[in-house]
């Protein structure tokens, strides 16, 4: 009997023993170290040469030259010599329930129910493959933008870290939209329309034609989403959407709008440098979604961005076809015709946006026609270094550090720092120099998974 037990103990020993090993081998499989690249931490400081960051599971343990970071034993070493490594995107206005189809009404009417199961997760795929690991979501039926948004966080399909508003909230939706466009009436509507989003557990409140509500219905809605602890984002398209959106204390403006008015007003100058004056309430945000102004004639002209493949990863065939048919003549939509003469004002715009002191995030608009997911993000950054003559590391933070702040998230995102959450890209080349590189992003990790 006594030998028995002995036995016994020893069996359960080299059991345990091996389960230790196996144990460790599981921690040192959770390891990776990105070696060699050259880092852009997000910060804003000189990038870091022949460095190393090392991920422990889907968290950033440590970052710097290879000189003060050391690779762990057994880790996983990703070699991105040659390469630069940065926070993974943000773009902080993209509409997943879109893809770049350019009739509206026909997709409003056709698509609906394949929002949630085809094409929100085809372009959440889109998104993260080209480098984007955070996106606003601004606009989809609620249900939808919320179960792709969780099954995203659970694993179970590929795609960013989503921040959703849900349905817009504005004075009447436009017929046939009303699965994701709510009407208010009255102030109690309005805080009653805010508390069942909030309920519901959006990520943010997306206001539109606040111009066209009384303000005690706007005032309404910012007052209870702050109350909730929601941002609120506020169409820019005219005027008085500016003055009553400042007055009411929105925390982001969307689009650089006044049609083809040369510049902002004398007077909406003069409130948004009173607002941004005011540290206490933080920055003021814009997403400027300019792009597509200075892209829009010579994509007419030369419509590559329509036939690469990319856009159509993860469509189903039939909607790819209509897709295609709705932009057999480019340069007859509708929804473009001013764009050009858009164009000759915007740069005079985004600039006085700068000099006013607002805090401008990458944002696309992303799904709109003849807009595709998988492009338009580095595309939004192309522009403002190379058109509009913004700083490439200070347009790479509107796409990293800035909108983790915008989102109240900076905690875990934003930048390439201890303790965060490993969103992290790499791509060949120099993204200081060519910013334009970042359209074929290497490598992907999101949460400390390598995705791509």
């Amino acid at each position: 009997m006594k030998s028995f037990s002995a036995a016994g103990r020893g069996i359960g020993l080299a059991v345990l023993m091996l389960g230790l090993a196996g144990l460790a081998q599981a921690q040192q499989a959770k390891l990776k170290a990105l070696v060699g690249g050259r880092l852009i931490d997000g910060w804003g400081g000189p990038p870091v040469n022949n460095s190393v960051v090392v991920v422990e599971g889907d968290r950033i343990v440590a970052a710097g030259s290879a000189d003060a970071v050391k690779v762990p034993a057994g880790a996983e070493v990703i070699d991105c010599a040659g390469m630069s490594v940065l926070p993974g995107l943000w773009d902080s206005h993209v509409h997943t329930m879109l893809l770049g189809h350019s009739d509206y009404d026909h997709w409003d009417r056709t698509y609906p129910k394949r929002f949630r199961d085809e094409i929100m997760p085809a372009a959440a795929r889109q998104l993260v493959m080209a480098g984007v690991t955070s996106v606003r979501d601004l606009g989809a039926p609620l249900e939808d933008s919320l179960v792709v948004r969780d099954r995203i966080a659970k694993g179970e399909i590929p795609g960013p870290t989503l921040y959703v508003s849900g349905p817009f909230i504005q004075h009447e939706p436009y017929p046939g939209t009303e699965d994701f466009r709510w009407g208010v009436k009255g102030a109690d509507d309005a805080r009653a329309k805010v508390r069942k989003l909030a309920q519901a557990g959006v990520n943010v409140i997306k206001l539109i034609d606040q111009d066209q509500m009384t303000f005690e219905e706007v005032q309404a809605v910012v007052d209870e989403a702050h109350r909730h602890k929601l941002p609120v984002v506020a169409h820019s398209h005219r005027p008085d959407e500016i003055r009553i959106g400042l007055k009411a204390g929105v925390d982001c403006f969307e689009h650089t709008g006044l049609a083809m008015a040369p510049e902002y007003p004398e007077d909406i100058m003069e409130l948004l440098q009173e607002r941004t004056a005011k540290m206490s309430l933080g920055p003021l945000f814009w997403c400027p979604t300019i792009e597509g102004f200075f892209n829009y004639e010579y994509n007419v002209r030369n419509p590559l961005h329509i036939e690469d493949r990319g856009w159509t990863e993860g469509v189903p065939a039939d909607i790819v076809a209509d897709i295609r048919k709705s932009l057999q003549n480019p340069g007859w939509l509708a929804y473009y015709q001013i764009t050009p003469l858009r164009a000759q004002t915007s740069a005079r715009k985004f600039a006085q946006l700068r000099k006013a002191g607002i805090v401008p995030l990458i944002g696309t608009d992303s799904g709109i026609p003849m807009k595709f997911h998988n492009q338009s993000t580095w595309r939004e950054l192309d522009i403002w270094v190379n058109k509009l003559g913004m700083d490439p590391m200070d347009t790479i933070r509107a796409a990293t550090y800035w909108p983790a702040v915008a989102m109240k998230v900076d905690k875990d995102y934003g930048t390439i720092s201890p303790g965060k959450k490993a969103d992290i890209i790499a791509v060949k080349g120099d993204v200081l120099r060519y910013i334009n590189l970042l359209q074929r992003v290497d490598i992907v990790l999101k949460h400390g998974v390598r995705v791509k």
